[in-house]
């Protein structure tokens, strides 16, 4: 109780002096040997320490050292009452506040749930208190520190930017900016799930409100476009798609996918049949969506020339022509090829995008041999979209609120989205020379605010394909003249056109959907990069980007 006594007796002295206190150093320095004393002695010395630091600038280094050792102590409420006392050192010395944001970031780690709100609590009032300086003591973990403390940080830093990003940083461009540089630094070597959080955290920063295309090229440099596409290396697989999905939204905002792009025609493409399922998923139809997606943003017109017939090829292989007449004979089932209505939306979007910018490669007269063929094959592949249409519509006919809301329905009317989506463009490649004016928003993308998750297309007595807006301003509809029965799509004995089962769809698993057929899966996700391993490696190798 004496050393009680006596510290009590110190604090007076300090208290008595109050803007005088430094001249009583001897009083300061009795205080700081306690926090090697007894469990009372330590709780008084760590409130003590933090009510007279700034008197003593000399001492202050010892000052720290102490309140550490406190914070470290085998004693949870004395390091709790430690860690809660910190940020009290900076508010009038904030040139030490890099430091102890460091130290609290580092404590992160803690397991006790209290001793961890505590330690957030802290860091969130320096945060507040001085942005820039915490932000420096959190990315000293985060590029230096272990793993479990980078992770952490990385956390911490997510959250509160998020919470608190538009009161404490958006006022200062400086700090911003500075934490702008302080995550380029950090990407240098990055998980997966790294690099997300913080392309996330750049992309609410009120510095980066306009600066699409600086995003788009930091995506770009993480994707490593200058090396050659490995389709049976997951990682390089999943290093692509991962940074492409996070590069498209700045592509929407104003950003030249371009680069991007490029890629995907020049060195994926090319591959796609070697790309294999993860998981179930169709690896190859998420390159098309993102093929489809990326187009209509910035592509310059040697990127349009160099792509179109790559693209179009690949659109042909999925469009066939209709069956002769001998093979019918030779088939006693449907002879007809499968229709893969998800690979042609992307596709024939895509081409349509590219054909719209460059209409020669329909329109010239060294092309009227392959349209005569292309219309071929878009008459067929409208017949199978009308018979797929009318089924889905009639499965769908009176179901309204929740009941679309089920899984079985929900996945009905993106396969409807799907194939008149497929309708719409064909329409419009139909015409002689082909038209350009659908705008249409992809089966796995949300519908507009305005726009019915229904598309608005019926079939009428007459097979004409006819969208209600058209047709309510009085512009004349396409009109596919169907071929005598012998000769339309051929039907198996329980009528029915054998269509595309998506990978990861049970055949007949979607009840009231014509025997033989599974909806166009356009809204499978994509997973997550594989994680970092343990002892971090620069670039992608060892886990990391």
């Amino acid at each position: 109780m004496a050393a009680v006594e006596e510290l009590y007796k110190q604090f007076g002295i300090l208290a008595d002096a109050k803007e005088k206190a430094g001249e009583h150093e001897n009083a300061f320095l009795l205080i700081l040997a306690a926090v090697k004393g007894s469990q009372a002695e330590k709780r008084l010395s760590s409130q003590f320490i933090a009510r007279f630091f700034k008197f003593f600038p000399k001492l202050q280094e010892n000052a720290i050292d102490a309140m550490l050792d406190l914070c470290e102590d085998e004693d949870n409420m004395i390091r709790r009452q430690a860690i809660k006392s910190l940020p009290d050192l900076c508010k009038d010395t904030p040139e030490h506040l890099p430091r102890i944001a460091d130290v609290l970031t580092q404590l992160l780690q803690s397991e006790d749930l209290a001793e961890l709100t505590i330690v957030k609590n802290a860091l969130t009032s320096l945060f507040k208190m001085e942005p820039k300086g915490t932000i420096g003591g959190l990315f000293s973990q985060i590029l230096n520190g272990e793993e479990v403390s980078r992770e952490s940080a990385i956390k911490f830093l997510s959250g509160v930017v998020e919470e608190y990003g538009k009161i404490v940083l958006h006022p200062s461009h400086e700090t911003e900016e500075y934490l702008v540089e302080e995550i380029k630094k950090a990407m240098a070597d990055v998980t997966g799930e790294e690099f997300r959080t913080f392309m996330t955290i750049l992309s609410s920063l009120k510095v980066m409100a306009a600066a699409h295309q600086e995003l788009a090229d930091i995506v770009t440099e993480q994707a490593e476009l200058n090396q050659p596409f490995q389709p049976s290396d997951a990682d390089i697989v999943d290093r692509f798609l991962s940074c492409a999905k996070q590069a498209i939204p700045y592509f929407v905002k104003g950003a030249s996918a371009q680069t991007f792009f490029s890629y995907l025609v020049e060195r994926v493409l090319p591959k796609l049949n070697e790309l294999v399922a993860s998981d179930g998923e169709d690896i190859k139809l998420e390159m098309l969506k993102l093929c489809a997606e990326m187009s209509p943003h910035g592509l310059t017109d040697e990127n349009v020339k160099s792509a179109i017939e790559p693209i179009y090829n690949l659109l042909l292989e999925y469009m066939p022509l209709p069956p002769g007449d001998e093979e019918e004979k030779t088939s006693e089932e449907n002879a007809e090829p499968k229709l893969q209505f998800s690979y042609v939306e992307c596709l024939i979007f895509t081409f349509h995008q590219l054909a719209k910018k460059n209409p020669e490669f329909l329109t010239d007269t060294s092309a009227a041999e392959r349209f005569k063929d292309f219309r071929l094959r878009l008459q067929y592949f409208a017949q199978g979209c009308q018979v797929y249409i009318k089924q889905l519509r009639l499965s769908l006919q009176g179901k309204t609120g929740p009941t679309l809301q089920e899984d079985e329905n929900k996945i009905k009317i993106v396969a409807l989205r799907t194939t008149s989506n497929i309708n719409a463009l064909i329409k419009d490649l139909f015409h002689n020379p082909p038209s350009f004016k659908s705008s249409i928003t992809l089966s796995w993308k949300p519908p507009a605010k305005n726009q019915s998750s229904l598309p608005a297309s019926t079939k009428d007595d007459k097979n004409t394909i006819v969208d209600e807006k058209r047709k309510r301003a009085g512009i004349t509809p396409i009109t596919f003249d169907l071929p005598p029965e012998t000769k339309s799509p051929k039907r198996s004995k329980s009528n029915t056109i054998t269509v595309y089962t998506p990978p990861g769809r049970r055949t007949g698993a979607s009840n009231g959907v014509v025997k033989g057929q599974s909806m166009p899966d356009g809204n499978r996700g994509r997973g997550g990069f594989r994680g970092r391993n343990q002892g971090r490696g620069r670039g992608w190798r060892g886990g990391r980007f």
